[in-house]
């Protein structure tokens, strides 16, 4: 990770770290770390969303190796930094594209407002200076500026873009990606969809018709189905994991927006949760600012060290 990015991730979780960091300082200038202490870092741990789950075993962990000692705030943000540490490691798995699939096919779901559109085309930038060719389909017909969106990320990565009508048919459309990607040769096949959530069962329908449709030219796409959440909603980010994973087959995660969310703590509850692979995470506007997860990072980011 370049030390822009490294820079720009500490900077994006300043509000997360500030709650956490400041909160540890003030219970643990050297104190001994009783009960009373334990449930004062489990309240704050708890409090930076890192979820009851996550909060619970961390306290357990210290309570086994630490309880009764002489504690200082540098030596807890230092602990509790391994521990995240190991919560995300097995999560941190960047997404792989398999060349020999031409295309391999992602279907990129989430509710609106999370960045979907964004990240499409910030994937296919970073894919494309690692010599992967990629197709963009702007499965999100219901809002107009989504498809300007991705048109406009078309023309900056030159990808091309494969939209259809206002309000049509996105899995016609997506059907006509795949013909298009295949005829073309492209590596990859990025799909857009819309994200209603209000309207659970259109958009499940929607979706799965997306997938049937996909798979009568493949039978195996997608291939992957990410799913992008928004770090600045904190615990709602668990029940869109639950509502997506019922579905579609949820294959990763990208959490985005985690430069605005004093809630960075959410990815540790989601790695804890859920186990699924956090392919990546986005701190700004600029194609450069979704980096592969680095969970060493991460963790210290956080804790403020």
């Amino acid at each position: 990770m370049a030390l822009g990015f490294l820079s720009r991730l500490k900077q994006g979780l300043a509000r997360s770290t500030e709650k956490l960091a400041a909160g540890i300082t003030a219970v643990f200038t050297k104190r001994k770390l009783d009960d009373a202490a334990l449930e004062d870092l489990e309240d704050l741990l708890i409090g930076a969303d890192l979820g009851t789950e996550v909060a619970k075993k961390i306290i357990a962990s210290f309570r086994r190796t630490r309880f009764g000692k002489e504690v200082g705030d540098d030596e807890i943000k230092h602990a509790l930094a391994e521990e995240i540490s190991a919560i995300l490691a097995p999560v941190a798995r960047p997404l792989v594209i398999d060349r020999t699939l031409k295309p391999h096919v992602v279907l990129v779901v989430g509710v609106n407002g999370t960045g979907k559109t964004t990240t499409i085309g910030k994937l296919a930038q970073s894919f494309g200076e690692q010599g992967i060719r990629a197709m963009l389909v702007a499965g999100d017909t219901f809002r107009a500026a989504a498809v300007e969106q991705l048109q406009v990320w078309g023309q900056r990565t030159g990808c091309e873009v494969v939209s259809g009508q206002a309000d049509g048919d996105a899995a016609g459309l997506a059907f006509d990606g795949l013909s298009r990607a295949k005829s073309a040769g492209v590596d990859l096949l990025l799909v857009d969809t819309a994200g209603r959530l209000h309207n659970k069962g259109a958009l499940m329908e929607e979706l799965r018709k997306i997938i049937r449709v996909l798979r009568k030219q493949d039978p195996t796409a997608p291939h992957s189905v990410l799913l992008v959440l928004d770090a600045t909603t904190g615990q709602n980010a668990v029940q869109q994991v639950r509502v997506f994973k019922e579905m579609v087959d949820v294959s990763g995660l990208v959490v985005t927006k985690l430069d605005g969310s004093a809630r960075g703590g959410i990815v540790v509850a989601l790695a804890d949760e859920f186990a699924l692979p956090v392919h990546a995470v986005g701190v700004g506007e600029q194609a450069g600012d979704l980096r592969p997860f680095d969970p060493g990072e991460f963790a210290r980011g956080l804790v403020g060290l």
